[in-house]
């Protein structure tokens, strides 16, 4: 329990300390972690935005970053309404995320060195299959250096050349949290869509269906997702996890994935429009943000070898909460990969 002192005493304590000198144990390695020496830190306001606050370093070499943090601003894959290409500078404009995640008790930066490693460039903004080509060469020049790859989409169907770039010298197992399956065919000649990737990331022998598991699925496409079933992916449907609760879907998402390199895929609409309305393809009855991070974080742990955030499309959220949501997200993703470095660190 913690010290409970009198009114004398917390006098004597903090009348005349700073806001940056804490005196619990466990606060004050936080504080040290966070403040150096002094209590001064840079305005959240101030600077050039880059995601999570990180250092922006999109010149710098692989070998020197543990996490690389990098925006993919396409959504040439979209089905319904267009703007996830706006996602990425969105969620740089987000402040005051971290530094610490008091559910997990880390300070991810404390352990891996991070950085915003800038947008995958695009040889073309017209062409969704070269601006996969492109985004997998990005990511695969990261996996050759031991790098996690972190990302902020842009449109679903980035996941796929992710995937194939993590994923292709041992299929990789997935937790993936959305409204949709994501595994629909081919539609009017294009198999790259957003509705698809996970079907093509099993067909391409990069994505393992047996270790992955897909939470939050709902809405009005059931029929499209025989996929998933046929593979023997684990789905967990959103009004489930309220039956199961949050404990068990966590036990049943650490069971699915077992100790194997993991990824992890976040897409915005598996939170109800009431929390995330910014995005392309909303769906009612969805998780809530406490829901979602509940489950993220139950994954510290696991084997996590990259993971995204997808869909964010800013525009139709005049609140940015979406956004907010989304930088959330994707600093628990930066605790889970910071975790993971830790543990297979010799």
């Amino acid at each position: 329990m913690p010290e409970v002192l009198s009114l004398d005493e917390l006098r004597k304590r903090f009348s005349n300390a700073s806001g940056g000198e804490v005196f619990d144990p466990e606060f004050r390695k936080v504080a040290e972690l966070v403040f150096g020496e002094g209590d001064s830190r840079q305005a959240p306001y101030c600077g050039v935005p880059t995601l999570l606050k990180a250092p922006y370093r999109p010149d710098a070499s692989p070998n020197f970053m543990d996490i690389a943090l990098f925006g993919i601003p396409m959504d040439l894959g979209v089905t319904n309404r267009s703007g996830a290409r706006f996602g990425p500078r969105a969620v740089r404009n987000v402040d005051r995320v971290g530094p610490y995640d008091h559910v997990l008790r880390a300070v991810p930066t404390a352990y891996a060195r991070v950085a915003d490693v800038g947008d995958v460039p695009f040889k073309s903004r017209f062409d969704l299959a070269a601006s996969h080509e492109d985004i997998e060469r990005f990511v695969d020049g990261l996996v050759e250096a031991g790098v996690v790859p972190l990302a902020v989409g842009g449109d679903h169907s980035i996941s796929l050349p992710i995937l194939k770039a993590v994923g292709k010298d041992q299929p990789v197992g997935m937790i993936h949290i959305d409204a949709h399956c994501d595994t629909g065919g081919s539609f009017e000649g294009c198999k790259f869509h957003h509705g698809g990737p996970f079907r093509q990331a099993v067909l391409d022998g990069v994505l393992d269906p047996r270790r992955t598991i897909q939470i939050g699925i709902r809405g009005n496409s059931e029929y499209l997702w025989e996929f998933s079933y046929a593979s023997g992916m684990t789905v967990i449907h959103a009004e489930e996890v309220g039956d199961l609760g949050i404990k068990d879907v966590i036990t049943k998402a650490r069971e699915v994935v077992g100790s194997g390199p993991t990824y992890v895929s976040f897409d915005v609409d598996s939170l109800d429009p009431a929390f995330a309305p910014g995005t392309g393809t909303p769906e009612v009855g969805g998780l809530t943000s406490a829901q979602a991070l509940g489950i993220l974080r139950g994954l510290a742990g696991l084997n996590i070898v990259g993971g995204d955030v997808v869909e964010i499309a800013p525009q139709y959220d005049p609140t940015s909460n979406t956004a907010q949501i989304a930088a959330q997200v994707l600093f628990e993703l930066l605790c889970l990969a910071a975790e993971a470095i830790k543990v297979r660190a010799p």
